[in-house]
């Protein structure tokens, strides 16, 4: 593959400056002289018993605001995780269905599996890396968001459930600032429209609210042929406050629809194929927006491709927190969501010649369907394409998470919790198959005939099923979870000392089946055709159930010293857990519903040491970590199953450097991670995990004057390997973002953002592990050079 080599100059700089993300009450354009007292004097709450700054916490902790979030220029909500330490965030799917990473846990089949998103302290989903779920699909970031806190490594594990790897979470503005800004952004060389608005006020000394959300439509940053990006979010919450304590409303409603990019064709070392542009095109037509399946009843139904991922998500939520008679203090968090959508995108399932594709399905030849219809098309080149098309019947939770801490003096606490959730999981796949021309800009479905001309598809559709009738699932299951939990802080001196510990324990039930095909009239044209003699429906007289428990222990330790005011270090030792779910079914799940022990749950095993230091106007938060895991997975696109051991083991480094009128932030991580044991496939043993680079970084440069301020971001990576097997080998490479500001008057401000300045490619996952004879891949790559500009007025 060709080569993008890191610049020696930005690893210089890191070295140097890589930043710590910022300020949790930074609202305006930042200033050297009003931030550089803040950075690890930052109040932090997510993760920790109490609230406590980042030098006085033994804890990997990050605080970013929304503000600094916007000049790295994200596309989506997942890229706004690239400037977090520690976090391998690959969002190259579109606005959601990114795989996130933390710190060497490995990602092998999707989502966050070992990383919880949140909003306002609770999780989005009680699982991150449900088949088609994975969290970042319904959540949005918008102008509501105050802040991002993070943490990373063992301290998550007590926490948060199903989280040993750490915890992303979106804090709300919530009307203490008495503001509000409504904003558009337009694409400049894409089609993309974004109406951003928010506002909160005090309506009484002791009320207050804050109201926000976007709208936005457009094709997104590939071409699709059709508006793609359509939909919005709208978020409340209501606070009244008492002398001793608050309490709080929330409601959100969001329902998006947006493009989801599936790995799609590139030649092996990042080339774009004639005709299809890897930075620019997608699978996507205009003349494939339809398909028609037998329904999770079999009932015939139809299914729309230009749904993508949309996510219907309506939450209503509180909190409550007040602090009590004796030093104590009590706090509730509730929210119930109704959850729905689909998920419906085109999958590459093979490349080559049209002859060759028309011959792996029994046919002679290929002609245009719904372009030129009856022309032939033989020489060029074709694909086989699975729709992954999915209905999400239920994905509803309930989540309560209850605390009562006992402060003894102004150093030492205790805190009792009890968080209780139930996460419905129930979903349909119904995928069919199709053979479509290679071409980007409104590709053209294919039609297969036989040697003795039997048409062997009708509009490009050769199969109502997908890779040999495996993928026609539905099931409807529930999972609970109990965690009691009990942390304790204090101080002896100079010295910080915490410890805690959680047992999660849960019970799954429900009900999965699997494929069963027959003979039917799809198009009720009263004539049988080829697809229709095998038509693959959901066998729902032979139902299996799902009953299982689970439960797992975790415990985290950590200590910080104070050395003097200005240099700080910390120790942590943890044990965590993940309970699996969906993803053991249909393979895991045995015929009377129960899952073996080691099946059900991996661990993870953590040890930490940091550094904290502070000058004048650079501060530096250095953490060496290793980590053992488990894990047993599934992945959807190569029927995979996954029984595995990983170690990992690296340095996390993250800054703030301030000179004059600049400001630099950013962070790097290296990774040295391995699979340790695989009872599947031992051949893997001692190979570097999929898609695991040695280095990855982000760093920010940006000079601020009088009416505003402009800028760099540089977002990389290493090389990593495609798959397990270490042949394939994706190269690094940097994205620079740009951005420049200008305030037009008092509360009227422009800003001009370039996502990929210097249109870099840049592939983050590919299905082949090897590169193949045609030398052409199927990958996902960073979108090409894209530019928008924002008008916004803000005010009080």
């Amino acid at each position: 593959m060709t080569t993008h080599n890191t610049p020696l100059y930005l690893i210089s700089a890191l070295a140097l400056a890589v930043s710590q993300g910022v300020h949790a009450q930074e609202t305006d354009q930042a200033k050297p002289e009003a931030s550089q007292n803040k950075g690890l004097e930052t109040i932090v709450v997510t993760g920790v018993p109490r609230r406590t700054t980042i030098m006085a916490s033994s804890v990997s902790v990050s605080s970013v605001s929304l503000e600094q979030v916007q000049v790295s220029t994200p596309r989506s909500t997942a890229e706004a995780f690239r400037i977090i330490p520690g976090i391998r965030a690959e969002s190259t799917g579109g606005e959601g269905n990114a795989n996130i990473a933390v710190r060497g846990l490995p990602v092998a089949s999707g989502g966050a599996k070992f990383l919880q998103l949140q909003e306002d302290g609770l999780p989005v989903m009680q699982y991150g890396d449900i088949a088609f779920g994975n969290s970042d699909i319904f959540m949005r970031l918008d102008n509501t968001v105050q802040t991002i806190e993070s943490i990373r490594g063992g301290s998550a594990s007590t926490a948060a459930s199903n989280a040993p790897g750490g915890i992303i979470n979106f804090i709300s503005k919530n009307g203490e600032n008495e503001s509000g800004s409504v904003s558009t952004t337009l694409g400049l060389d894409y089609d993309s429209v974004r109406t951003d608005f928010e506002y909160g006020i005090y309506l009484t000394d002791s009320v207050r609210f804050h109201v926000g959300g976007f709208v936005r439509q457009g094709e997104g940053p590939r071409e699709t042929g059709y508006t793609s990006n359509k939909g919005g979010q709208i978020k409340a919450n209501l606070t009244k406050d008492f002398e001793n304590g608050y309490v709080r409303l929330y409601y959100k409603h969001l329902d998006d629809k947006s493009v989801g990019y599936l790995p799609m064709p590139m030649y092996s070392n990042g080339d774009s194929i004639a005709g299809f542009d890897a930075q620019s095109d997608t699978p996507h037509s205009a003349l494939f927006t339809k398909t028609v399946r037998l329904n999770g009843e079999n009932q015939i139904s139809s299914g729309d491709i230009r749904d993508g991922m949309n996510p219907k998500v309506d939450s209503v939520g509180f909190e409550a927190v007040f602090d009590l008679d004796n030093d104590w203090r009590i706090e509730n968090r509730f929210r119930k969501s109704s959850i729905s959508g689909n998920f419906n995108s085109p999958f590459t399932e093979q490349v080559g010649s049209a002859t060759s594709i028309a011959e792996s399905i029994g046919g002679a030849g290929a002609t245009l369907s719904n372009a030129n219809t009856g022309e032939a098309f033989n020489d060029g080149l074709a694909m086989k394409m699975v729709t992954f098309d999915v209905t999400m019947n239920d994905f509803g939770s309930i989540v309560n998470d209850f605390k009562l801490t006992k402060s003894f003096d102004d150093d030492t606490s205790l805190t009792f919790g009890y968080y209780a959730s139930t996460q419905n999981i129930a979903m349909s796949w119904l995928w069919n198959s199709y053979v479509m021309e290679l071409k980007g800009d409104n590709a053209a479905l294919l039609n297969v005939t036989g040697a003795d001309g039997t048409e062997l598809s009708e509009n490009g559709l050769y199969a109502y099923s997908a890779f040999g009738n495996c993928c026609q699932r539905d099931y409807d299951t529930e999972y609970d979870t109990r965690a009691p939990y009990v942390a304790f802080s204090t101080k002896l001196g100079d010295v910080s000392i915490d410890a805690s510990a959680r047992y999660d324990s849960g019970e799954a039930r429900g009900t999965y089946a699997g494929a069963v095909t027959s003979t039917v009239d799809m198009n009720r044209d009263d004539v049988i055709s080829v697809p229709e003699q095998n038509v693959a429906g959901i066998d729902t007289a032979n139902a299996s159930p799902v009953n299982y428990d689970w439960n797992y222990s975790s415990y985290s330790i950590g200590a910080n010293y104070q050395i003097d005011p200005s240099l700080a270090t910390f120790a942590r030792i943890s044990k965590g857990g993940r309970a699996n779910a969906d993803r053991l079914l249909f393979g895991k799940v045995r015929a009377d519903g129960s899952v073996a022990k080691e099946d059900a749950v991996d661990e993870v095993n953590q040890f930490e040491f940091g550094v904290k230091k502070r000058f004048d106007s650079l501060s530096v938060f250095a953490t060496a970590f290793f980590a053992e895991t488990e894990e047993q997975n599934f992945e959807a696109t190569s029927q995979t199953f996954f029984d595995r051991e990983y170690e990992a083991k690296g340095i996390e480094i993250e800054s703030t450097y301030f000179i004059d009128a600049w400001d630099f932030r950013g962070n790097l991580t290296w990774t040295d991670a391995e699979i340790a044991k695989d009872a599947l496939a031992p051949e893997v043993v001692g190979n570097t995990p999929r898609r695991q680079a040695d280095l990855i970084y982000s760093l920010m440069a940006r000079y601020n004057y009088e009416q505003g301020s402009a800028g760099l971001s540089f977002i990389g990576t290493t090389d990593a390997y495609a798959q397990d097997n270490n042949d394939l080998k994706l190269d690094g490479y940097t994205q620079v973002n740009g951005f420049v500001s200008y305030d037009l008057s008092e509360n009227l401000n422009i800003a001009l953002n370039v996502n990929n300045l210097f249109d870099t490619v840049g592939i983050t996952e590919a299905e082949e592990g090897s590169v193949p004879e045609n030398n052409i891949i199927r990958a996902r790559a960073i979108n090409g050079r894209t530019t928008s500009l924002t008008l916004k007025y803000a005010f009080n």
